[in-house]
């Protein structure tokens, strides 16, 4: 973490200066804005910490409810979204609060007594190596508190203003085209207008249906109860996540919360006929009860429900995330946006919700700030939607599968015509799952912003359009042992990592074309007056020790001087870790490789380090010239 780039300052880093544009802004809400965020989900709060990154984006987020969210309703944390959270800077406080989540456990009807249920095995709950973070448990409220108090330390010092409903919008013809009808919990109504608005707002989103976009797909038919519990218990196997089948009584999915005591508790309620309101009616007391029948001959003494709900499981999407409507020309831009529960909804079961809706405001933010910063035309937004509703898809499969499988009785192999699942099979199948219930199965099909994958073999653990998957090096400069990964922070940048072929030759000459070159990426598509890694932050990676490397002996690039002070930045520069070579793990071929990283984290694509046209030709694909992003943005 570098904190003095700026000059020295005392007092806790992560509460940087205020911009001097958020110390002119009035108490009173703008009459424009750049970015009006409607609603303080997952969604909306990742998008507010992104853009708040950026103090000359104006940006305001408001929220129906009159004070944040206090009891979380999602709470499970994809080993995704904490490589998410790493780039905010707010991994490790997360992971320190969690539960984590080690193993799976599953239980069913006991051979010896089917009345009873017992332990018939276990497996690691995220198979070994798919990320350096762990699954882990932190309820919805305290995720959006992080984001919100990053959102509100940062120069832009953009905090949530409550109380204020979206109810409409109109398009006009003017830099703002966006005029958002708002209403105040007292019932005064006004109108902001914005050249972009994003729905966060839950599945009745208001934005939604101002859009006149709906959500398709299954009615639900299968009831499932939730409780949050403080309790005492006899079950040994209280504090590990587990799936136990009953012989007749349904189904129950334990996932231990933060803290230490309370327990989630899924409770299987069965199928339930369209139009059934009585299903929800059913009381934390009932479900207790259902709870404990499940269990014999183990129970739980419940001393306080936390939190508790019904719902019937569907699986819905839109069949589009913006304004934009089929017959809209090739270079119209959209201008409102629908993110998260807004434009899919699903059940609980595989824990991807909240994981997804995020990751829609990831994807979205950076795109956003690269349009209102001028460095990439209006049409890149369009990408929002084509990317992110193709993922959204895919999650309604996985999740009308997954949802379904869970909620199978156990199999009777004295009566298999009654149907069913062995505890072997669901065993299994969490096993098979692990890679998507870890929310890293998301690829990114070829486009504007995703290569072809046909130089794939040089870099084999780096695939084209996957997250990219860290690994530890030495950081040069100092010597510490660091995750390669975590040197991309959510800023909007994208980044080279440029890894070495064995004498290093290539690198250089690469690093010196990046720093001179008349056609260098870099040079091209940075303003003369920025710092040269303001829009394309360029890491090396070399073989061998780091004892190796003279630093100062490098191409500028990789020891730039930035910043209003025009120091030295030393944290581009790394060495392969002797005890985890990510040459061996990662699959880099003898003559090195490059690997270009979205600002989202996406792989983009992999590249010899002799294609010196192809880089560029693909980043001129979505970045403007210098002279013609300056002249936008000015």
């Amino acid at each position: 973490m570098q904190f003095y780039r700026d000059g020295y300052r005392p007092g806790d880093p992560d509460i940087r200066p205020a911009s001097p544009q958020a110390l002119g802004r009035s108490a009173e809400f703008p009459e424009k804005v750049d970015v009006l965020i409607v609603g303080t989900g997952p969604a909306g709060t990742v998008l507010a910490a992104q853009l708040a990154e950026f103090s000359d984006i104006t940006t305001r987020i408001i929220e129906r409810r009159e004070e944040p969210l206090q009891v979380g309703h999602a709470d499970g944390v994809a080993c995704r979204t904490v490589e998410m959270f790493q780039a905010f800077g707010l991994a490790d406080a997360l992971v320190r609060e969690a539960y984590w989540v080690n193993e799976v456990r599953f239980w069913g009807p006991s051979e010896g007594d089917r009345s009873k249920i017992a332990r018939t095995g276990w497996v690691e709950d995220t198979p070994e190596g798919l990320s350096e973070f762990p699954h882990v448990i932190v309820n919805q409220a305290r995720m959006q508190q992080y984001l919100l108090e990053h959102a509100a330390n940062s120069p832009s010092r953009l905090q949530a203003d409550y109380g204020i409903e979206f109810i409409g919008f109109e398009m006009e013809e003017s830099e703002h085209p966006v005029a958002a009808r708002l209403r105040r919990a007292d019932g005064t109504e006004f109108t902001v207008r914005a050249k972009y608005v994003v729905g966060g707002d839950g599945a009745r989103s208001n934005v939604r249906r101002a859009l006149g976009i709906q959500l398709k797909g299954d009615a639900a038919n299968h009831a499932w109860g939730v409780m949050d519990v403080l309790a005492t218990t006899d079950f040994p196997d209280w504090r590990t996540k587990n799936v136990v089948q009953s012989a007749g009584k349904g189904s129950l999915l334990m996932i231990p919360r933060e803290g230490g005591n309370m327990v989630r508790c899924y409770v299987d309620l069965g199928e339930v006929s369209a139009g059934d309101g009585e299903i929800r009616k059913k009381t934390a007391e009932e479900l207790r009860v259902v709870a404990n029948e499940i269990l014999h001959p183990y129970s739980i003494d419940v001393h306080q429900v936390a939190w508790s709900s019904v719902y019937e499981v569907g699986q819905r999407v839109a069949d589009r995330f913006d304004d934009l409507t089929a017959d809209a020309p090739a270079d119209a831009a959209p201008h409102v946006f629908v993110a998260g529960d807004a434009c899919h909804t699903h059940s609980a079961k595989a824990g991807q919700g909240m994981n997804v809706s995020m990751q829609d405001a990831f994807n979205l933010g950076w795109k956003l700030a690269a349009v209102l910063q001028g460095r990439s035309e209006a049409t890149l937004l369009r990408t929002y939607s084509e990317e992110r509703r193709a993922i959204a898809v895919d999650l309604i499969a996985f999740d009308k599968y997954w949802s379904a499988y869970i909620a199978q009785p156990a199999l009777d192999h004295e009566h298999p015509e009654r149907g069913g699942v062995s505890p072997a099979d669901m065993q299994a199948e969490f096993a098979r799952q692990g890679r998507y219930t870890a929310g890293l199965a998301t690829t990114y099909t070829p486009s504007t912003l995703t290569g072809a994958s046909d130089h794939q073999g040089i870099a084999s653990g780096f695939e084209v359009g996957a997250r990219f998957h860290s690994a530890p090096v030495r950081r040069v400069a100092d010597a510490r042992p660091m995750q390669l990964g975590h040197t991309h922070l959510a800023d909007g940048r994208w980044r080279i990592y440029a890894f070495g072929d064995e004498g290093g030759v290539a690198l250089s000459q690469f690093a010196s074309w990046l720093t001179e070159g008349e056609d260098s990426p870099v040079r091209t598509f940075t303003a003369a007056d920025a710092d040269i890694d303001s829009v394309i932050d360029v890491h090396a990676i070399f073989r061998g020790s780091h004892h190796d490397i003279d630093v100062t002996a490098l191409p500028s690039i990789l020891l730039p001087q930035s910043g209003p002070l025009g120091l030295q930045d030393w944290e581009k520069t790394w060495a392969a870790d002797a005890k985890d070579d990510i040459f061996v793990s990662r699959g880099i071929a003898a003559e090195g490789a490059i690997v270009v990283v979205r600002p989202d984290q996406y792989v983009a694509h992999v590249l010899p380090l002799t294609a010196r046209e192809e880089l560029r030709d693909f980043f001129a694909g979505f970045l403007l010239p210098r002279s013609i992003a300056q002249s936008i943005s000015e």
